[in-house]
C-alpha cells in the first residue's frame, strides 16, 4: 500500500498502476505487456486485487464505468429502478454504497453523486480499474467497508495526440469519447490530456409493452482535462477540471394526461490539485498534498414527488512517506474532508404528502499512520491506524487495519486483511429507486447516520503450471463483513421504512477464479461466488437481504490470432436466485444465463468491433408493478433482479493517432 505513494516516478521498479503518481516509464511498459490479459488477479498487490486492464475495458461496449463490470469476477451491476437509468454496484454481497470509488486515489461519488456516478465515467476514458477486496489502507480515509475501485485515467505523458471511439447500438443508443495527450516544450516538464464525451438516445423504446419506456431519454456531456509538470529533480503537481451535465426523462411513454413522468437533471464540476515533494537526493522520503473539491446538484421529479439537492464537497490529505530503509516504511498524514449538502423532499404519494428541507454538514477531521514490514519478498506486513473526528454526535472514532501477504513457495500467495469502516449513510440517494413508486416513506429519509462495520478475509492464490506459468492461476477467498450500525431500507405493500439498525447484520462471500491459457492466444476464465447475506428486520428477525442474488458463475473465452488483428470475445453468466420482497410474487427469482459476445478487427491505428449484449433475450418480466395505476400506492419501478432490456446489438470504431518520432 505504501507503493501507492510513490513518487520516483521515473526510476521506480515496482509497476504501480495505482500510485498517486503513477505516470512513469515502467508503469506504462506493465500496461502494453497486460494488454491482452483483460481481467486478472494481479500478483503483486498485497491486498487481492482484481484489475481490469485497457484490453479489459474493450471486451465490451463499455460506454460507462457500469458496463466496465459486465465480465468482472468480484462485481455484480443491475438497475437501481425501472425508469432513471440509475446504475448500481454490488461487492461482497453488499450495495456500491459501502465500496469507496477513488479516482487515482481521490475519493468521489460519494452522497449525491452516488446514484448515478457509474454512469458519468466513460470506459474509453481510463487506462484501467483496480478492484480491491476487504479493508485497504487508511490513507484515504474510513469510509471503505467492502473494499475500493481506483480508476487511472488516461495520461497526459501518453504518445496518443488523438484518440476517437464511437459506438453505435441497436436501440439507437450513441457514444462519443475523445482524448488528446499533449506533451508542450522540449524539456518536456509539461503535458495535459483533453477528456471529452457524449451521448445519449434517439428513440423511445418500450419493448415489453408496459406502458414505461424501458430506457429514459438522456443527454450526457462530460469533459475534462488534466495536468502534469514534473521535474527532474522529482517534484511534480498535478491538477484538473471536469465538467458534467446529464439530463434524464423517463417514465409512461408518450405525453397524455394522468401520464406518470420522472425527470433527472445532474450537473457537476470538479477540481483537483496533487503535489509531490521530494526531501532527499533519491527520493525515499517526501512529502505530498491530495486536494479535491466538487459542486454537485440534483434535481429530480418522479410523478408528484420531487428530490432536489445540493451538495458541496471538500477533501485534503497532506502526507509524509519515508522508504529510506528496505525493511521498514512508513507514512504519517493529516486529512480534512467536509460535505454540505441541501436537500428538499417532497414526497406527495396517494396516501399524503410528506415536505421536509435540510442542510447537513458532515466534518471529517482525520490523523493517520501506517507502518510496512517487509523484510524480503516473500513478506509484507501493514499496519494501519487512524483516528476520525466527525462532529459533536458522532465525535471520535478509531479506524485500525492489517493487512498481510505471504509467499512460502514462489508459485503461493497468501493474503488477509482486517479492519473497520466508517461511512455517513444518505438514505434517498442510496436508494434512488424508491423515488419512483406509489409508496409513502417513513422514519428519517434525510438523515444521515454514521455506519459502522468490521470486515476481515482472505484469500490463497496459486500460480499453475500451464503456458507461461504466470498467466494461470486458482484464486480462492472468503471475506465477512459484520455490522455494528446499519440504515436498513425495509420494504412493505405500500410504505417503506428508513431506520437505524444496532441488530445483528453480516455478510459471508466466498469466491473461487480460475484463468489459465493453455494456448498461445486462447485464455479462459472462470469464476463463482456464493452470498450469504442476512440482516435483522423490524418484526421480521433475522432474514435474507432481499434482492442480493445468492450466487454467481462467470465464463470468458477470449481467442486472438497473429499479432492480434482479429480478437474474440465471449462472456457467459448464471445469476443466482434472490429473496424478493414480501409483496412481490414467487418468493424467490429464477436462476437466469446472460451472453456476450465481440468481434475485434485491429489495423493500423484502427479497430473495428462488433458485439451482442443479453444474448439470451432475458428479460425481467413484468418489472414494474402496478404499471397501469402509477398513481396508487403498490405502483413500484424499484423491485429490479435481472436485465430490463433484451438483445442489444452494437458496432463501433477506434482511432488511435501516434506520436511521430
Amino acid at each position: 500500500m505504501l507503493a501507492a505513494l510513490s513518487f520516483n516516478a521515473l526510476s521506480a521498479q515496482v509497476p504501480d498502476t495505482t500510485g498517486l503518481y503513477s505516470e512513469r516509464k515502467d508503469t506504462l511498459q506493465a500496461v502494453s505487456v497486460s494488454a491482452g490479459q483483460g481481467n486478472y488477479v494481479s500478483r503483486l498487490k498485497d491486498m487481492k486485487t482484481e484489475v481490469i486492464s485497457a484490453a479489459g475495458l474493450c471486451k465490451m461496449a463499455c460506454c460507462n464505468l457500469a458496463e466496465s463490470f459486465e465480465n468482472s469476477s468480484s462485481v455484480t451491476v443491475g438497475y437501481s429502478d425501472a425508469v432513471t437509468g440509475a446504475r448500481q454496484i454490488r461487492l461482497l454481497g453488499l450495495s456500491g454504497t459501502y465500496t469507496q470509488m477513488l479516482d487515482e486515489n481521490r475519493p468521489v461519488m460519494r452522497g449525491l453523486a452516488s446514484p448515478f456516478g457509474l454512469s458519468y465515467i466513460p470506459g474509453q476514458w481510463l487506462n484501467s480499474i483496480q478492484i480491491a477486496k476487504g479493508a485497504p489502507s487508511v490513507i484515504n480515509g474510513a469510509e471503505s467497508i467492502t473494499g475500493q475501485i481506483n480508476m487511472e485515467h488516461r495520461k497526459p505523458t501518453d504518445e496518443i495526440p488523438l484518440f476517437v471511439n464511437a459506438a453505435f447500438m441497436s436501440d439507437l443508443k450513441a457514444d462519443l469519447n475523445l482524448a488528446s495527450s499533449l506533451q508542450i516544450g522540449d524539456d518536456g516538464k509539461w503535458s495535459t490530456v483533453l477528456l471529452g464525451h457524449v451521448s445519449g438516445n434517439f428513440k423511445d423504446m418500450d419493448m415489453n409493452r408496459d406502458g414505461f419506456l424501458d430506457d429514459p431519454r438522456q443527454f450526457q456531456l462530460n469533459f475534462a482535462n488534466r495536468w502534469l509538470y514534473y521535474n527532474p529533480d522529482g517534484a511534480q503537481v498535478r491538477f484538473g477540471v471536469k465538467l458534467l451535465r446529464d439530463s434524464r426523462q423517463g417514465g409512461n411513454a408518450g405525453n397524455y394526461d394522468g401520464a406518470w413522468k420522472s425527470s433527472v437533471l445532474n450537473q457537476n464540476v470538479n477540481a483537483y490539485l496533487k503535489v509531490g515533494i521530494p526531501l532527499n537526493a533519491d527520493n525515499t522520503r517526501n512529502i505530498a498534498l491530495v486536494s479535491d473539491f466538487s459542486a454537485y446538484s440534483m434535481q429530480g421529479g418522479f410523478g408528484r414527488s420531487r428530490y432536489d439537492g445540493t451538495q458541496l464537497s471538500g477533501f485534503a490529505n497532506l502526507l509524509y512517506q519515508d522508504q529510506s530503509n528496505d525493511i521498514h516504511h512508513f507514512t504519517l498524514g493529516l486529512s480534512a474532508e467536509c460535505d454540505r449538502l441541501d436537500e428538499t423532499l417532497d414526497r406527495s404519494v396517494l396516501s399524503g404528502r410528506t415536505q421536509d428541507t435540510r442542510r447537513s454538514v458532515l466534518p471529517d477531521f482525520g490523523l493517520f499512520g501506517e507502518y510496512t514490514f517487509k523484510p524480503d519478498e516473500n513478506l509484507s506486513v501493514i499496519a494501519g491506524l487512524r483516528g476520525d473526528w466527525y462532529n459533536a454526535r458522532d465525535k471520535f472514532r478509531l479506524t485500525p487495519r492489517v493487512t498481510l501477504k505471504y509467499s512460502p513457495a514462489e508459485q503461493i500467495v497468501l493474503r488477509a486483511n482486517a479492519g473497520r469502516g466508517l461511512r455517513y449513510s444518505c438514505p434517498v440517494t442510496d436508494n434512488i429507486g424508491a423515488m419512483s413508486t406509489g409508496k409513502s416513506f417513513g422514519g428519517d429519509p434525510l438523515g444521515h447516520t454514521l455506519e459502522d462495520a468490521w470486515i476481515a478475509g482472505g484469500s490463497a492464490t496459486w500460480y499453475l503450471p500451464i503456458g507461461d506459468g504466470k498467466s494461470s492461476y486458482l484464486s480462492l477467498d472468503y471475506f465477512r463483513t459484520r455490522f455494528n450500525c446499519q440504515v436498513l431500507t425495509d420494504y412493505a405493500a405500500d410504505r417503506i421504512e428508513f431506520y437505524e439498525s444496532r441488530d445483528r447484520a453480516y455478510t459471508n462471500t466466498f469466491q473461487a477464479d480460475f484463468t489459465a491459457e493453455p494456448v498461445k492466444r486462447l485464455t479462459l476464465t472462470a469464476t463463482f461466488r456464493y452470498t450469504d447475506a442476512k440482516a435483522t428486520y423490524a418484526g421480521q428477525g433475522l432474514v435474507e437481504r432481499p434482492m442480493t442474488s445468492r450466487y454467481k458463475g462467470v465464463l470468458n473465452v477470449q481467442y486472438s490470432t497473429n499479432l492480434n488483428k482479429w480478437i474474440f470475445d465471449f462472456t457467459a453468466s448464471v445469476n443466482g436466485p434472490c429473496r424478493l420482497y414480501g409483496f412481490m410474487e414467487g418468493g424467490y427469482s429464477p436462476v437466469y444465463p446472460l451472453l456476450y459476445a465481440q468481434v475485434t478487427h485491429r489495423m493500423k491505428g484502427l479497430d473495428i468491433y462488433l458485439g451482442g449484449e443479453n444474448l439470451t433475450n432475458f428479460t425481467q418480466k413484468n418489472p414494474i408493478i402496478d404499471a397501469g395505476d402509477p398513481w396508487s400506492d403498490r405502483f413500484d419501478a424499484s423491485c429490479i433482479w435481472g436485465p430490463l432490456t433484451g438483445i442489444r446489438i452494437y458496432a463501433g470504431i477506434r482511432i488511435t493517432m501516434w506520436k511521430k518520432i
